[in-house]
């Protein structure tokens, strides 16, 4: 028996390993070892409730850009009337992982991911067609913060603190990852790389399942996983929360309207703030003067905007033109796929083997 009461052990469960899971053959039985609980087998059974319920969405990775694929935020004005109709259309495409209604002339936001940019133009070429509407296209270009890494354990720092000093524990761990542009994972690798999309299957030795299913041998899935994270292929591999049923209902994506030479400064300093979640420079768009980006989360509106107006008064933002874009709706919301496709083209059958739900 765990010395934590249920309550607690779940806690710890959803907290203490979305950064760096063991990479090890029996992942769960370190768990176990370090909560003080009877065993994996308890550990299992904690996580495949919670996964049930809805507070986790899978173990696994989050990649770093230019690891591999594409992905592009994209936007659509879109008449109120209409909007559930062209969500679901937006939804129903695979590559879609993120797909919101906000506040704003611009209601529906998503993220639109593939195997490369090609794929993706053609998508939305495609969905503007049968939509009749005009797609906003948004490239990143350059990631201050990724981290969505939740703190579910404090209420008083927003969904995760900042980088510096009193950064969250949840965050870190993550310190050592490297945050320039990712090495890409290589062709060979791409099947791997899928799997990791799916996310780790709730086994005794999860890592000898992807094995088998890759015709690889354990350690080398392994290997690979402590490469890429070395390398900054991947940003975090671990326990991947979903923040709406965890409590943090109430999210805004900022944007601001900064003078080229000065976005990198005032970016260093919004990307540190308690509550950013994402920094992000993006392209300016068509009727869309905003390049300067930032997510916050937080439990409820009133907290969200107070980590706000603390953002802008600390990185320097208060007069700059902006825009606040509360999510109303969330239509989709999964992992992103870049190596699904291109995983299914070497012909190994692994995407088919579903190993989650053991």
């Amino acid at each position: 028996m765990s010395s934590l009461d249920d309550t607690a052990l779940d806690s710890r469960l959803l907290n203490d390993w979305q950064q760096r899971f063991p990479l090890e053959p029996r992942p769960y039985e370190a768990l176990a070892q370090s909560l003080g609980c009877s065993g994996e087998d308890e550990v299992l059974a904690r996580l495949r409730r919670l996964q049930a319920g809805g507070s986790i969405s899978r173990i696994g990775g989050i990649w770093n850009p230019g690891a591999g694929g594409a992905a592009l935020l994209c936007a659509m004005a879109v008449p109120p009337q209409r909007l559930d109709a062209v969500a679901a259309l937006v939804s129903a495409h695979p590559g879609v992982n993120h797909n919101y209604e906000r506040e704003h002339a611009y209601n529906l936001w998503f993220v639109l991911t593939g195997h490369d940019g090609e794929a993706l133009e053609q998508a939305l070429q495609e969905l503007e067609r049968r939509s009749g509407l005009h797609v906003l296209r948004l490239p990143m270009q350059r990631a201050y913060r990724i981290n969505l890494g939740f703190d579910l354990q404090r209420s008083d720092r927003g969904a995760c603190a900042g980088r510096a000093e009193g950064a969250c524990p949840v965050e870190r761990a993550a310190e050592g990852v490297t945050r320039s542009r990712a090495v890409p994972v290589a062709r060979a690798d791409m099947g791997l790389a899928a799997l990791v999309e799916d996310g780790l299957p709730l086994l005794q030795r999860p890592y000898a399942a992807w094995a088998e299913a890759l015709g690889w041998r354990e350690d080398e899935v392994l290997a690979r996983l402590a490469q890429w994270l070395a390398q900054g292929s991947l940003r975090r591999f671990g326990v991947v929360v979903r923040h709406h049923e965890l409590g943090f209902a109430a999210n805004a994506m900022c944007v601001f309207d900064v003078a080229d030479e000065a976005v990198d400064e005032r970016a260093a300093l919004l990307a540190r703030q308690p509550g950013v979640t994402l920094c992000y420079r993006r392209a300016r768009g068509p009727g869309w003067p905003y390049n300067l980006y930032c997510m916050l989360h937080g439990r409820e509106r009133d907290e969200v905007l107070h980590w706000l107006a603390s953002a802008r008064a600390n990185a320097g933002l208060e007069n700059c033109s902006q825009a606040v874009l509360f999510s109303r709706r969330r239509f989709k919301q999964c992992g992103a796929r870049y190596f699904r496709s291109a995983a299914a083209g070497q012909g190994s059958g692994i995407l088919e083997a579903n190993f989650s739900h053991a």
